[in-house]
């Protein structure tokens, strides 16, 4: 009885430790889901480290590059804003990002199987390619693709398109002999928080009849704000599903070990009852051989 009480409080116990963990597991792994930028860095010196070091990486027709632009007001493709993302019927995280400021689209990153590219499209377009894993490293928060690193750039024409390298042989089959290729390491820096825009300003009434002037332009204004609104809703409402998605997971997992150990920890409770039986009859049954043999010592017992 009270072996079953303390194995049943270790039990509210263990499930309870759990899921603190998976809280405090979920709660180190927020900045996953957070929105990040790329930033390139040469860790090697080179001709063209200057030209490279701390550039983003930006998204442009169907392809991942570094944005070289030199011009302020001139944008060079659309910043990779992502994070990372269960790809589909998988096991491991792929890896998203908005295509443009307009809307929240956003589109899956993935390795070409063939070239090796970085590229970005629907899940039409992504399936059958390399979708991950992605993740990143401990300290820095580096990009990694697979477990490792092995982004590169490569010189086309004035723009540097991002590739990995997954042969590990500076794409010696993928680009032509003499292309600069030249290696990188992708830094996840968080979007820097932008101020909110400031509230519209009451139109001018118009002199006849008392009505505001430029209602259709208001409501027009007003319909923009309420469909981003809920655009930001169904983004953060996926971001929570997913998160709590995996602490679901994480304390199944812990439950269902629990349980098996529980269910092995019976099992051999009931072994040993059965052994300590069968270890009972077998001294009793020692102890009636030992009478029948020595019938007149079971007589002098018997009588006292």
């Amino acid at each position: 009885m009270v072996l079953s009480m303390l194995l049943s409080l270790g039990a509210v116990i263990g499930g309870t430790e759990g899921i603190k963990q998976a809280q405090r597991k979920s709660k180190r792994e927020e900045h996953r889901s957070r929105k990040n930028n790329l930033i390139v860095h040469c860790p090697k010196s080179s001709q063209y480290s200057p030209y490279l070091e701390g550039r983003r990486i930006v998204l442009s027709g169907d392809k991942l590059y570094v944005d070289t632009g030199t011009e302020y007001n001139v944008p060079f493709g659309h910043t990779f804003a992502g994070y990372y993302l269960a790809y589909p019927e998988s096991r491991f995280n792929g890896l998203v990002s908005t295509i443009t400021d307009e809307a929240p689209i956003m589109n899956w990153i993935y390795v070409h199987k063939e070239t090796y590219e970085l590229k970005f499209g629907t899940r039409q377009f992504s399936e059958g390619n390399l979708t991950g894993p992605f993740d990143c490293t401990r300290q820095d928060r580096r990009l990694t693709f697979g477990g490792w690193e092995g982004f590169v750039v490569v010189k086309e024409g004035d723009f540097w398109a991002l590739y990995f390298d997954r042969d590990g042989d500076q794409l010696r089959s993928k680009v032509a002999e003499g292309t600069p290729v030249i290696e990188v390491e992708l830094f996840r820096k968080e979007i820097r928080v932008k101020p909110p825009p400031p509230p519209p300003e009451d139109p001018p009434q118009a002199k006849e009849g008392g009505q505001p002037a430029a209602q259709g332009v208001k409501n027009d204004a007003v319909a923009d704000d309420a469909a981003e609104k809920e655009a930001a809703l169904r983004e953060a409402a996926l971001k929570e599903a997913v998160l709590k998605e995996a602490v679901q997971k994480e304390v199944a997992e812990k439950e269902a070990a629990l349980k098996e150990a529980m269910k092995k920890q019976a099992s051999r409770r009931e072994s040993f009852k059965r052994e300590s039986v069968k270890k009972e009859r077998a001294r009793k049954t020692r102890s009636a051989d030992v009478i029948s043999k020595f019938p007149t010592y079971a007589g002098v017992k018997a009588g006292g």
